[in-house]
């Protein structure tokens, strides 16, 4: 079933300034006689499409969103605070009679090397959070202070668990105290500070 191109479907396109040929656009839905105008097709809605009722009403990340946010973030906090401890020990290994490449290429591999290691690290242990804190939710089916806290704890008893049982226990105390205060201070942020 094909259509006669009419006055409004030719349109001229210019290849070249010297040669100009009147062509009609393409349209692959032309043949299928759709009841929708072609142009709605690819207008994407604009808020978050949920297969079931229940998950729109959830105000929060998925799982693994949550893992990558997570990681993501931790990595690159490592990353930052490893290369500025690198130029720091960079900078106190200068000598009297370093040249200024010598300098610049000190500064590069001292501040790559330990903003690698600092990222990797630290980025596993926004893993295991990320991992703990969505478990701690789906058992508990609540996103509250105490979820982060929990998932805190767990992931400071996880990273020093090879250290023995005394350091896991002390390490878990640490991180559930800083993953409850850091949760503390968003919500206080949110809730006193017009942003």
């Amino acid at each position: 079933m094909s259509r006669s191109s009419s006055d409004d479907d030719v349109n001229i396109h210019k290849h070249d300034d010297l040669n100009t040929t009147p062509t009609r656009l393409y349209n692959p839905y032309e043949t299928l006689n759709l009841q929708i105008p072609t142009q709605n097709l690819y207008k994407l809605p604009t808020s978050p499409e949920f297969l079931f009722a229940e998950e729109s009403l959830r105000q929060r990340r998925s799982w693994g969103e949550n893992l990558t946010f997570y990681t993501g973030i931790s990595y690159l906090a490592g990353s930052i605070a490893g290369a500025s401890t690198g130029l720091y020990s960079a900078f106190k290994a200068f000598e009297h009679g370093d040249t200024a490449k010598l300098k610049i290429n000190r500064i590069l591999n001292t501040s790559g090397l330990a903003g690698r290691m600092w990222g990797n690290r630290i980025g596993i242990v926004g893993l295991i959070y990320a991992g703990m804190e969505s478990g701690v939710v789906a058992i508990r089916d609540e996103d509250d202070v105490w979820s982060s806290v929990a998932a805190g704890l767990a992931t400071g008893a996880i990273c020093r668990a090879a250290r023995g049982v005394k350091s896991a226990a002390l390490a878990g105390a640490l991180g559930g105290i800083v993953a409850g205060s850091a949760v503390a201070g968003k919500q206080a942020v949110r809730r006193y500070v017009p942003i």
